[in-house]
């Protein structure tokens, strides 16, 4: 009896031995695949001409995909939606007093760069889903144009109400700065370029070297999509073509004022006419002039007319069958459309995408079949506001809810070292698919290489430390500005965002002069990294559409909502001390002056120290998550090396709760005053845009000061935390439920 036991354990045991080998000759294989001369090719020619939303190449391209895609054999279909995107046919910005100067508002060509002279089919330089105006007024310098910046204004007597403000790029997302000025009751808002974040201050500029040169500009959407990304006339569902849709007048994601952005040389001449007190240290850039706030003297005239037309765009959608759990999909996605030509943003992470796509036909024609249904997606209207992903996902919300797993997102591609950002429950699993892949300059993992970047560039010793030591390295939390926030923060759908970079800084930022030329001259130039990009991507996407029990942990994701509560402790204490000590100061008189003595700061009014707040529910709700993945963590394990066959029951009850544990982190009713954003833990700031907020309703109630809001929210949260180790529980239950022997 026991040799016949023994027998048969030796069978099973070489069947899982014979499949762990034939996986690991798949993954290999998948891995070898990948070529950097084809994704050069790729590039070359979907870059060769403007692709912009509504453009004629950017039907193109999505048409090449489309065939490209058939011709590897597989089930490839174009779905496109009508959404509205306003082109600008009139723009202004004129100093007209003290004295007379007219902004180009035009990127000249470059000799050497060819495409850069394709002038007929650009786009000009401007900003997306500006309101239209005319306007003229007082110009004032407010730095980045941030809450904290116009707190500093105050503080100097200055206002901006009735006035147009000049902000430089950086510190936050770019359609934050007008959202603010709007709200400050500026009239008008010019966006500019500084040579200290964006140009000549980095090294030397484009064409000579990859800086933004003095003419450059960044386009780029302004639309408020920290308030609902996607058509801004179809919150909340997708834009097909019978879609009701909401009047233009009633959109709250345009701009309240007229926005244009323009180049640093266009800018020095404004700024140069500014009086008022010089600027504060940390608001100066490096333009050859003093920096001045204003208000003028110097006056402004800006001007902005668009078409307010409606345009098709087109998601290019492959979807590979699953084998087993064709009710599972595991997605990735990355967009196609570009501001211009757009050879690094989108395109390098595109045509990394293309290769890890090709690589898996390549093992479906050797015979391999997923387990779970994969979908691929290459998006469109990405630039200008999320168009194509948002579009989709909310046209398809009912089936995703039920099916998706787990979204994969990239937006271009550099070289250097991998950087991830997304849903912690992925952190454990990213990681070890980050082990296995070899980095193409240092010969190591790329795992190994980030963890020696972390080491050398830490801020502080226990830092240092825990780069050495910890199991795992950190991921990022997501905030927005990317595809994957309407699947995280509209849908719960566990995410991640993916891309090299960090070797291959450069300022051609949505300008025409991101483009072939400038690729292959100045960041990935022989495509190793896209080739390693397409490894990472694909062997990602293999290892979770092929796992039996979905590959989520929740010790790292645990840990990190403790820190995440941690620190909401204490940024409301260092708000109650800081308070404390401002009142104190203005008690005794004691001022800060500006650096220029002749404009002092404005004596402030003592503030209400910030009140108690009840932690409690979410001390509470973390003690079940501890237990709860503590559980899960030891029965995975206890079957990770199991001889037996997992039980297609209990497989089939587990994953159905891993799939429901990041939808258990949303709230249907949606985050206070931004009802789309249904992510209680993740979410991008209402004034960061791109920026994320941890635990967003708690966070930005404390930041506003709106404390009823901040423990009705804490409430809430708990509420999820508590359902969410409920869910765990119950699937780890439902793992201890299979035999080992």
């Amino acid at each position: 009896m026991r040799s016949s036991c023994l027998i048969v354990a030796l069978v099973l045991c070489s069947q899982v031995i014979v499949a762990q080998s034939q996986k690991t000759d798949w993954e290999s294989l998948l891995r070898s695949i990948p070529s950097p001369e084809r994704q050069r090719e790729y590039m070359q020619r979907l870059s060769a001409r403007p692709h912009h939303v509504g453009s004629a190449y950017d039907k193109d391209n999505a048409q090449w995909l489309l065939s490209t895609f058939k011709q590897w054999g597989l089930n490839a279909r174009i779905e496109s939606f009508d959404v509205l995107f306003p082109t600008p046919k009139e723009r202004a910005v004129e100093l007209l007093e003290p004295k007379k100067f007219t902004a180009t508002l035009e990127e000249p060509r470059v000799i050497v760069d060819i495409t850069s002279g394709q002038r007929a089919e650009q786009l000009p330089t401007y900003n997306a889903y500006s309101i239209d105006g005319d306007v003229a007024a007082s110009l004032v310098y407010v730095n980045y144009g941030i809450p904290e910046d116009y707190e500093q204004l105050e503080r100097m007597g200055i206002s901006v109400k009735g006035c147009i403000v000049i902000a430089r790029y950086g510190g936050s997302w770019r359609g934050i700065k007008p959202k603010v000025a709007a709200e400050k009751g500026a009239i008008g808002c010019i966006i500019y370029s500084d040579p200290k974040e964006d140009g000549y201050y980095h090294g030397d500029v484009f064409p000579d070297g990859p800086w933004r040169p003095k003419d450059g500009v960044q386009r780029g959407s302004v639309m408020d999509t920290p308030m609902y990304p996607g058509d801004p006339l179809t919150p909340g569902v997708g834009a097909t073509a019978d879609a009701k849709r909401i009047p233009l007048k009633e959109a709250k994601t345009i701009t309240k004022i007229p926005v244009l952005p323009i180049s640093y040389a266009d800018a020095q001449p404004l700024l140069a006419q500014l009086a008022g007190p010089v600027a504060p240290e940390n608001w100066r850039g490096v333009l050859p002039m003093t920096y001045k706030i204003g208000p003028g003297p110097a006056k402004v005239h800006l001007k902005v007319k668009s078409n307010w037309d409606t345009k098709t765009i087109h998601d290019v959608i492959v979807t590979i069958p699953g084998s087993e759990y064709p009710d599972e999909w595991v997605i990735r996605g990355n967009h196609h459309d570009a501001w211009v030509n757009g050879a690094e943003d989108p395109i390098s992470g595109l045509v990394a995408q293309m290769e890890e796509l090709r690589a898996l036909s390549e093992l479906l024609k050797k015979g391999w079949k997923p387990k779970r249904t994969i979908v691929y997606c290459a998006w469109d209207g990405e630039e200008e506001g999320l168009l194509g992903s948002t579009e989709w996902a909310e046209t398809h919300a009912a089936e995703l809810k039920q099916k998706a797993v787990l979204y994969i997102n990239s937006d271009g591609n550099g070289r250097g070292f991998l950087g991830v950002e997304g849903s912690h429950s992925l952190e454990h699993f990213i990681n070890g698919v980050a082990r296995d892949i070899e980095d193409p300059e240092k010969k190591i993992s790329v795992w190994k290489r980030s963890q020696l970047q972390r080491i050398s560039t830490a801020r502080t010793p226990d830092d240092r430390n825990e780069a050495r030591t910890r199991a795992d390295l950190h991921i990022g939390a997501l905030g927005s500005g990317s595809d994957y926030t309407v699947f995280l923060d509209f849908l719960g759908i566990a995410s991640l965002n993916m891309g090299y970079g960090g070797e291959d800084g450069g300022g051609i930022y949505h300008s025409i002069y991101d483009d072939f030329y400038w690729f292959t001259h100045f960041s990935d130039t022989d495509f190793a990294y896209g080739r390693t990009l397409a490894q990472t991507g694909g062997t990602a996407v293999f290892r979770f559409a092929d796992a039996d029990i979905l590959p989520y942990d929740f010790t790292d994701f645990n840990e990190t909502m403790h820190h995440y509560v941690d620190d909401l402790k204490r940024q409301l204490k260092a708000m109650q001390d800081q308070t404390k000590e401002r009142n104190k100061e203005i008690a005794e008189g004691v001022f800060s002056a500006t650096d220029d003595p002749k404009h002092p700061l404005v004596a402030p009014a003592t503030e209400e120290v910030p009140p108690y707040i009840n932690f409690a529910p979410l001390d509470n709700a973390l003690d079940a998550l501890s237990r709860s993945s503590e559980h899960y963590d030891k029965a995975a394990k206890r079957i990770s090396h199991t001889i037996v066959p997992l039980s297609p029951e209990i497989v089939k009850a587990v994953n159905g709760k891993l799939i429901l544990t990041e939808r258990m982190l949303t709230h249907a009713d949606g985050l206070p005053g931004r009802p789309w954003f249904k992510h209680l833990i993740y979410a991008p700031g209402a004034y960061t845009g791109y920026g994320v907020k941890t635990i967003p309703g708690v966070r930005e109630a404390i930041e506003l000061k709106r404390w009823k809001e901040a423990e009705t929210e804490i409430i809430r949260v708990a509420a999820a935390l508590q359902n969410e180790a409920s869910t765990i529980e119950s699937a780890a239950r439902d793992l201890d439920a299979q035999p080992t022997k």
